[in-house]
């Protein structure tokens, strides 16, 4: 029931009292209107206006409703109806007796079109135009909002603080050996492997372990050499003969070991035991017992794998921000949830044309061998700087290409538009390298409804000068054109 048909039917009410108390004779005392009028006022209060989910859930309805379980949807009354802007507060009080002292400088559009009027007037759907007063539209190019306005758009503001922000470029890549730590052991001279070590592709040697027994011509007759030079009684004692014949046996890649031998024994022997020039991972065993083995070919290749290369592309666009000796973190995908922490050796100077990204290579230590060749890798660069920052949220600033610029919360509902310089973004914040102070209140959520407001009040401030300097001309030309 309305409130129209609760007064009528109040007023009914008193009409129909008023015949019994003249049938009755009752003349004595006249029935309070009062009491009809306040108990329709609290119907009507009470009354529900729409119906809300039981649970409190978010679903409305402007008809009783029921919920998938037949329970009753609660009827809301307009007295427990939520309001930002209580009618009554001392607030709006206050702010309609300021405008009722205030003059009205002109009216604008309800729908927000440019269109200004000195006058009353409505608009082609018959809606009146909404006045605005002196004092509404400052002249500092900030906004005022009303608080209820502020509360429903969801207005948040935060202080631009000092941060440092911490950026990070993210590129994949693979494991790769250390080009400095293989080993490839090869024969200097024509030479027959006799026998081969229990060593094969894959496995682990220790620095200095036995990996074949080679027999060499020329081994053999440059050791000869130099034992008969240290035995003669005639070159014994001359070193230079002597240096110059352990020189050869050097010179053929003879180990150090097995001439310290020779020099104690006195002694050739028929073969000569090779062992592993470092400690690391077999990658190709090619000695085969029986063999002949030419100069240079490749009997074994050993590599050390206690520090690796993780070899990443960084997209082109980051590599201003990458620098050499910058921390970085290594994850495996064979290893969730392990970081491997490495630094930045070497940036190769070439931009591959097709992926358009640049090669890094990071340096890890490998204690434990757990990054193996080729092995695939994420990387994060932290590419930010030490020191802090003026910074804010990045849903701060209002972004148009050209031009960047945040709201001022000035406190009391008005903002102010500012234009600042950006730098470095990460974390979800951005840098303010000029513009902004630390500690100023910047808006941070639905600054786009107020900077629309901005703009629209700038306009019809506009629209509204121009239409009083051009009824001022209009009126000083009236004024020159009479006649005296």
């Amino acid at each position: 029931m309305n409130r129209a048909s609760l007064v009528s039917t109040a007023a009914a009410m008193i009409a129909a009292a008023g015949v019994a108390l003249f049938a009755a004779g009752a003349m004595s005392r006249q029935p309070d209107v009062s009491e009809f009028i306040s108990t329709a006022n609290a119907a009507d209060i009470n009354a529900p206006i729409y119906y809300q989910d039981p649970d409190g859930k978010p679903f409305y309805s402007s008809t009783p409703k029921k919920t998938p379980d037949d329970r009753d949807y609660r009827g809301v009354p307009a007295s427990a109806d939520i309001s930002f802007d209580e009618p009554g507060s001392p607030s709006e009080m206050n702010a309609a007796e300021t405008k009722g002292d205030r003059k009205i400088k002109y009216y604008r559009n309800p729908m927000g079109l440019p269109d200004t009027s000195p006058a009353p007037k409505k608009d082609s759907m018959g809606m009146d135009y909404i006045p605005v007063y002196e004092g509404e539209d400052s002249d500092d190019g900030s906004v005022r909002l009303s608080p209820g306005k502020i509360q429903r758009t969801g207005v948040k503001s935060e202080p631009a603080e000092l941060r440092r922000l911490r950026t990070l470029v993210r590129a994949p890549g693979t494991i790769q050996l250390d080009e400095r730590r293989i080993s490839v052991v090869a024969m200097r001279a024509e030479s027959f492997v006799q026998k081969v070590a229990d060593v094969t592709t894959g496995s682990r040697v220790a620095k200095g372990q036995p990996l074949m027994d080679i027999y060499s011509p020329a081994v053999s007759s440059a050791a000869a050499e130099y034992l008969a030079t240290i035995t003669s009684k005639a070159t014994a004692g001359i070193e230079p003969y002597g240096r110059g014949s352990r020189q050869r046996l050097v010179n053929l890649d003879v180990p150090e070991p097995i001439i310290a031998e020779m020099e104690k024994s006195h002694s050739v022997p028929i073969t000569i035991q090779w062992s592993s020039p470092r400690a690391g991972i077999v990658l190709q065993r090619n000695a085969i017992e029986g063999m002949r083995a030419q100069p240079g070919d490749v009997l074994f290749r050993i590599a050390d794998i206690a520090v690796v290369w993780a070899t990443v592309d960084v997209a082109e666009r980051d590599l201003g921000s990458i620098a050499v000796g910058q921390p970085v973190t290594i994850r495996a995908r064979s290893y969730p949830g392990r970081d491997f922490d490495g630094r930045i050796s070497v940036i190769y100077p070439q931009v591959n044309k097709e992926t358009r990204t640049a090669r890094v290579r990071i340096e890890l230590a490998n204690a434990d061998s757990a990054l193996l060749p080729d092995m695939y890798v994420d990387a994060e660069i932290d590419t930010g700087n030490p020191t802090s920052v003026v910074t804010v949220a990045e849903s701060a600033v209002l972004d148009t290409g050209s031009r960047q610029a945040v709201l001022i919360d000035k406190g009391q509902g008005r903002f102010e538009t500012r234009e600042v310089k950006l730098g470095r973004r990460g974390g979800g914040y951005v840098e303010i390298r000029q513009g902004l102070a630390e500690g100023e209140a910047v808006v941070t959520s639905a600054n786009f409804l107020i900077d629309a407001e901005s703009n629209l009040k700038a306009a019809l401030k506009g629209f509204s000068e121009s239409g009083h300097a051009q009824g001022t001309n209009s009126a000083s030309d009236k004024t020159i054109g009479a006649k005296p």
